[in-house]
């Protein structure tokens, strides 16, 4: 019969639970660790041997905890075709290239257009993430598609596991965190790992925010873009692991600094009336408002969490910001990626960042920059990064990782 948690027990045999006595702590990274195995153990698995039917309860072997670690083995990326340059924005607000590349540092954005699809640029991106690591998507035990402006309310993941052509109809399913949604996304699939036994999973981060952009407002139309990226993490041994920790949070209070709420229809003909006499019922249609922020807020959260989070999950991998080979924050803004850089004191040289191309592609941002730092020979395989992501929510969230 199935338990609360959702495993079916034989009735004769004693809750697995309760047979199973190894010491567990929770680490400061947020996963499990035994105490009998290495400290680089983040979490386990759970495997059980297969007993026959005529076994008794007394013979019953206790399932026994597996260590597992993690790696990222494959990545790709992927934009619309339609691009627009600073002096394309320049024909309908009033900016300028000049205004915009210093305040911003970015010079070009790509929008989704046509027959462009969000779906189709994460299915090309994951394609891409697979054929790198040479993984079939037959062999792929979970999609996490992380996404604020999914092409269905429902979400987006179980549509791209269809035309992946995932035959064993793994589970797929959208994580909504904004900017911090693809390092939500890693720490996902290592607990899934750690935690679930799977062994491939596939993270996307793609988003189109220009759905939702006022394009008659100079100050957010300049930001955005459309992209979508995607990394392959698969299970290895322990002595392999490669995500070493993470630091993530949220702080629903800063909601009102970036948020695109939900509005009613402003049409007060039939559909608002209908024949009712409940007053307020049945609801008005409703809509997403365009994003609404506050920059200089925003640009003080970053400033001031992003290094504290960094900082915090170096100090649970037990690493010293020497040993980082790259830092790779979320591409909002290249005034933040300065400003965290200096205070985390990574030379210029060992900042990644592809701002000025694609501007701010929220959850794609840091796959899109890991997947063209990887093609261009700047990341090599035994690389270790420092990621963050940070925004709408308010949320925040870091991560140190090896590159293969």
């Amino acid at each position: 019969m199935a338990n609360a948690s959702g495993f079916f027990t034989h009735p004769s045999i004693p809750n697995l639970r309760s047979r199973i006595h190894v010491p567990v702590r929770v680490s400061g990274s947020g996963f499990c660790v035994s105490n009998r195995f290495s400290k680089r153990v983040l979490c386990s698995s759970v495997s059980s041997v297969d007993n026959d039917a005529s076994s008794s309860p007394s013979q019953y072997q206790r399932p026994r905890l597996v260590p597992s670690g993690c790696k990222l083995i494959g990545c790709g990326s992927a934009v619309p075709s339609l691009l627009i340059s600073n002096d394309d924005l320049a024909k309908i607000v009033d900016t300028n290239d000049e205004w915009i590349a210093t305040r911003t540092g970015i010079r070009n954005r790509r929008v989704v257009s046509g027959k462009d699809s969000l779906v189709g640029l994460a299915v090309e991106a994951a394609t891409k993430a697979l054929e790198m690591a040479e993984v079939v998507p037959e062999d792929i035990d979970l999609v996490l598609m992380c996404t604020s402006t999914p092409d269905d309310l429902f979400g987006a993941a179980p549509q791209i596991q269809k035309a992946l052509g995932c035959t064993k109809n793994p589970l797929a399913y959208d994580i909504t965190a904004a900017c911090s949604g693809f390092v939500l996304g890693l720490v996902s699939a290592a607990c899934h790992i750690r935690g679930g036994g799977f062994k491939n999973v596939l993270v996307i981060g793609a988003d189109s925010l220009s759905r939702f952009v006022d394009w008659t407002d100079r100050g957010t139309c300049i930001l955005f873009g459309d992209a979508a990226g995607a990394v392959v993490v698969q299970a290895c041994d322990i002595e392999d692991d490669g995500l070493f920790s993470f630091d993530v949070h949220s702080d629903g209070d800063g909601r009102r600094h970036l948020n695109a709420s939900v509005k009613e229809s402003q049409n007060d003909g039939e559909s608002s009336s209908n024949g009712s006499v409940f007053g307020d019922f049945p609801p008005k249609q409703s809509s997403y408002s365009c994003i609404q922020m506050n920059g200089k807020e925003v640009f003080r959260f970053a400033v001031k969490c992003v290094p504290q989070s960094i900082e915090s999950a170096l100090q649970k991998a037990g690493l010293p910001a020497s040993a980082i080979d790259w830092l790779l924050l979320h591409q909002a803004n290249q005034r933040i990626i300065d400003s965290v850089a200096t205070r985390l004191h990574f030379p210029p040289e060992r900042v990644i960042s592809n701002l000025a191309n694609y501007g701010n592609t929220s959850a794609a941002s840091i796959p899109l920059a890991l997947d063209e730092a990887v093609r261009s020979g700047k990341v090599k395989p035994g690389h270790t990064i420092a990621t963050s992501g940070f925004g709408a929510g308010l949320t925040w969230g870091s991560a140190i990782v090896r590159w293969r």
